[in-house]
Formats: C-alpha cells, sequence, structure tokens
C-alpha cells in the first residue's frame, strides 16, 4: 500500500494498532531516486489484482513473485554480471557449488555422460565422483592441457563438458576457444569455471563458450563477507537452469545480493590492483634461491604463458609457489607470514594463504589428492590489497627461516 509523499497513514484511516502495524508500507519517493539500491528484504510480493498475480506467477525467470523465484536486488546483481560476461542472462545462487549443481542436473540425466578435466575446485569434483554415479551419470575425467584427450573422451550420450581454467592451485590453462569450437560443432554445451580469472581478465563466452560460473564468494563480491555464486549464459540455458535451482532452494538471499552488488562496483580497481601485485610477487618468488617452481600465468616463464596471453587480458590475483623441501618447510613458510591470513579462498581484501596438500588432505580422498597433483612443499597465494613492496618483504622474511 503505496501513500502521496507526506500523508500520515494513522491520521488517514482510524485502525487499530495491530492492523496499522500490519499495513507499514514505506512511501516511495516521487521526485527522486536512490543512489544506492534498495534491498528488497522480502519473501514475497503483492500485486494490484488477481489477473497481476496470475501474471506474476507465470513470468519467466521471477523477479517480483517469491523471493525463491527470484528478487529485484539479486536481479540487478545478476545482470550486472551477465554483462559483464557477455551473456544473454544470468542466475544468482546461493554458492558457487549451488550453482555447479543445478547446472548439471539441468542437462545432464541418468544414462548420460559428462567430460571433466580432472583438476577442478574440490567441491565440484566431489559431486562428479561421489553424487554424479548415484544418479547413474558417468563422468570422464581428462588432463586439462591435452585438448585432444577432451575430444577422445567424447561418446554419443555426452551432454556436457566441465572446465576450469585458471585450475586452483597449480595454475594450469585450458584451451577454451579450442574445445568450444569442438563442443559446439557436436552439439555438447561446455561449462567455465571462471572465479579464479574474473570476468575482466577472462570472457569464456566471447570463445564459445554456453555456460559461465563465478563463485562470487571470491572476486566478485571482493570482501569476505558473502556466500554467492552465479552463471551466465543464453536467456534459453539459463531458464532451464532456474527451473531446477528454485526447486532445489539455491536462492541467494537478497541482503547477500545487494552486498555482492555493492562489491561489484569497484571489480576493475580491485583486479587491477590483485594483477599487479600478483605478477610482481610471482617475479620476486621466481628469483628466490629458496623457491624451485612459481605457478602464474602471467610469468614468461610459464609453460601456458602463450595460452594465457592469447585467452587472458589479465592474471588475476592467485599464484601458487613450491619451496625448497617438503611439507615441512611449507609449513614453516606460511606459519612464519605475517601479513598473510592462514585461510582458504582468495579474491579478498587482505592476503590469504594457504598449504593445499595439508588443506585438502583432510577434504579429498587418497584418489582425488592424487589427480589434483598436489605437490607436498607447495603454497597458494591470494593476494590482497596490502602494498607489494609489504608482501614481498613478509615473503622474503619467512622464505628466510628455511
Amino acid at each position: 500500500m503505496f501513500l502521496p509523499d507526506g500523508e500520515p497513514l494513522f491520521m488517514t484511516y482510524d485502525l487499530d494498532p495491530s492492523t496499522f502495524l500490519a499495513q507499514i508500507q514505506v512511501q516511495m519517493p516521487t521526485y527522486s531516486n536512490p543512489i544506492a539500491p534498495p534491498i528488497f528484504q522480502t519473501s514475497t510480493f503483492a500485486a494490484e489484482d488477481a489477473q497481476s498475480f496470475a501474471n506474476m506467477a507465470t513470468e519467466p525467470l521471477h523477479a517480483g513473485f517469491y523471493t525463491r523465484y527470484g528478487n529485484p536486488t539479486t536481479r540487478a546483481f545478476e545482470d550486472a554480471v551477465t554483462a559483464l560476461e557477455g551473456g544473454g542472462a544470468g542466475l544468482a545462487t546461493a554458492s558457487g557449488m549451488a550453482a555447479v549443481v543445478a547446472t548439471l542436473l539441468t542437462f545432464v540425466a541418468s544414462g548420460e555422460h559428462v567430460v571433466a578435466q580432472r583438476v577442478l575446485y574440490g567441491g565440484t569434483t566431489g559431486f562428479l565422483k561421489n553424487v554424479a554415479p548415484r544418479l547413474g551419470i558417468e563422468v570422464s575425467f581428462v588432463d586439462q592441457i591435452d585438448t585432444a584427450a577432451f575430444l577422445d573422451a567424447v561418446r554419443p550420450m555426452t551432454r556436457l563438458i566441465i572446465l576450469e581454467s585458471p585450475s586452483n592451485p597449480m595454475m594450469r590453462l585450458t584451451d577454451l576457444a579450442a574445445i568450444a569450437d569442438f563442443a559446439n560443432r557436436a552439439g555438447i554445451a561446455t561449462f567455465v569455471d571462471n572465479t579464479i580469472a574474473s570476468p575482466l581478465n577472462q570472457r569464456p563466452i566471447s570463445m564459445g563458450v554456453d555456460l559461465v560460473m563465478h563463485s562470487a564468494t571470491k572476486y566478485l563480491a571482493g570482501h569476505s563477507d558473502v556466500s554467492a555464486g552465479i552463471v551466465v549464459g543464453s536467456k534459453e540455458k539459463i531458464s532451464a537452469i532456474w527451473e531446477k535451482a528454485y526447486i532445489l532452494g539455491a536462492t541467494l538471499d537478497p541482503f547477500a545480493a545487494w552486498l555482492a552488488l555493492r562489491g561489484l562496483r569497484t571489480l576493475p580497481m580491485r583486479i587491477a590492483r590483485h594483477n599487479d601485485t600478483a605478477m610482481r610477487v610471482a617475479t620476486f618468488l621466481a628469483q628466490h634461491s629458496q623457491v624451485e617452481a612459481v605457478h602464474y600465468p602471467g610469468l614468461p616463464s610459464h609453460a601456458q604463458h602463450d595460452l594465457a596471453r592469447r585467452q587472458m587480458t589479465g592474471f588475476g590475483g592467485v599464484l601458487s609457489f613450491e619451496v625448497k623441501g617438503g611439507a615441512v618447510e611449507a609449513e614453516k613458510v606460511v606459519s612464519n607470514l605475517h601479513l598473510a591470513h592462514r585461510s582458504a579462498s582468495f579474491g579478498s581484501f587482505s592476503t590469504l594463504v594457504v598449504h593445499p596438500a595439508a588443506m585438502w588432505a583432510g577434504m579429498m580422498s587418497a584418489e582425488q589428492l592424487r589427480d589434483a597433483d598436489l605437490p607436498a612443499n607447495l603454497i597458494r597465494l591470494g593476494v590482497g590489497f596490502e602494498a607489494p613492496e609489504a608482501l614481498i618483504a613478509d615473503l622474503d622474511g619467512a622464505l628466510a627461516s628455511l
């Protein structure tokens, strides 16, 4: 119930307090708009009449019927990321994994087949290895740097190819354009986890990929205060995913969507800083006597640097490096860092560091750890906004402990 500006509800209607309080609505200004979008923190929406309500209930990709179906705040975030990725529509979810699962259940059914690169986000790998087989879905895993292996793994019942580039934490790349070209000709959908790159460093849809997913928890929101995911693609494909996602209850909360949208406004400045700092840190580490190898696609020494230059415009804020020694030495370096937080995730304002072999040992089976090819002496760094010189000095001090 919206009243003209300045018309007091209590004085207009002679209502008892309980009825009055149940009917309170915000008065919408008729002469201006808020600079920051409002948060539609509501579970449901009211229509003006019965016909309008019926129209609301049948609209695809709802944004004004029931928040599990869609919400204007969430739609604003979806539309912004869709534009950045160059897609036709986007669907925000409560986490990156919610986007992954909803997509898989949309395009692959029992008796059908998926081709996936061997190294993916751990949650995605876990679903493909532990849940998909129970649903009657077969999965073939291949080496992401071997493009021909993807083609060889395809079967008549293959419905989806799942990719991640760069992959975490070894920063290996997948030739997105080559695989998308083959898949499009074969009528197979392609799905890329673009979280590590961000849409400002890599746009898979422009290379022919069908669907792009982000854990918006990382770079898109950017402040370690949101858990969210989003998948972008054609309107037809996103509408199909929505049909599964709203049933699964994978809805992104409006306040989380508002925080993610707020974070998105500074994405260009943040990504530029992440890119610059990571390159400077990687260059320093590559020259350090206590470092055996650095994995960062921006370095000319990276085995796939030429591919990185072809399909990326920047190289991101995540890198990994191998110290001399083994797990004990890696843990010693991690423990002696003062600026980096020993924490999972990346894409934050603070630098986050992990010892992958130790972190994932309790989260993966022995087979998964073997497939992930995680050196015991590997350290992953997600750089934040600290001064590059300060991070380099901190790393230098920690490496001096070896």
